[in-house]
């Protein structure tokens, strides 16, 4: 068992066996150069493939890495709530399977925090020219559209909601999470948005990002369930479900890691 950890990392992953090994060596190595106390949380959300096999794999020869299992497939969003749940770190990073935005950018949202900032979200759009690999028209289309809905549903000005690179305190992940609804791909704006409703500070950092395929996303489709989501959201707000009365608060252990 670790002692008090500075940094976690969370990986949702829904059948990532084929790419789990690679993405677990680098940011394993990357954080060997850190002088960080740090653990890294892999959620395996009911894969069918060799998820958890490869993970245990990794635990075993390497006690900074931890396997949580859902209770079968429950979706990304519930997968990062559960996993950062689970953390123990005063700072807590989730970051997607694929290493999108590279580990190395990690730091960039570290500074974000340390600067007084609750969450710091990584960007695509803050400066696009930092994008590596550019989704097809239709994807950034898509995205563009949902952009302009959360805007005018929850009131959120972000230039990106969605890119899978985010830096939590511990005071927020204890306070936002226990509330989050949406268990699926809508579950961003939400957190964001449940952030400022208890008035969180929120960042947002232009990150390196490439494209990676193997996306499980459909526009049309997932896209009509995460506007419905977003509705939901707006819901809840108002029927009092984010009313804070489960909210579980702690307080940091450690000074804000720099």
């Amino acid at each position: 068992m670790m002692g008090n950890v500075t940094h976690s990392i969370v990986i949702p992953a829904y059948n990532e066996g084929a790419r789990l090994g690679p993405t677990l060596e680098q940011v394993l190595k990357y954080l060997s150069t850190q002088r960080w106390d740090a653990e890294v949380i892999v959620v395996n959300d009911g894969s069918r493939d060799n998820t958890a096999d490869v993970v245990r794999g990794f635990s075993i020869a390497d006690s900074r890495v931890r396997l949580v299992e859902n209770p079968g497939n429950r979706g990304k969003g519930y997968s990062v709530r559960h996993g950062m749940l689970e953390a123990r770190g005063e700072v807590v990073v989730f970051s997607d399977a694929d290493l999108s935005s590279p580990i190395e950018e990690m730091p960039k949202l570290f500074e974000g925090l340390a600067a007084g900032a609750d969450i710091a979200i990584g960007s695509r759009w803050l400066r696009p020219e930092l994008q590596t690999q550019r989704q097809s028209v239709h994807r950034q289309l898509f995205g563009r559209i949902f952009n302009l809905l959360q805007r005018l549903i929850l009131g959120l000005r972000f230039k990106d909601t969605q890119c899978g690179f985010k830096a939590f305190s511990r005071r927020a992940v204890q306070t936002i999470m226990p509330l989050q609804r949406i268990e699926r791909w809508g579950f961003d704006p939400e957190i964001l948005f449940l952030a400022r409703k208890f008035g969180f500070r929120i960042v947002e950092i232009p990150v390196r990002w490439g494209h990676s395929g193997g996306t499980r996303i459909h526009p049309l489709v997932d896209g009509a369930k995460m506007f419905l989501e977003l509705l939901h959201v707006r819901f809840n707000d108002m029927t009092g479900k984010y009313n804070g009365k489960t909210i579980v608060t702690v307080q940091p252990i450690n000074p804000l890691p720099r």
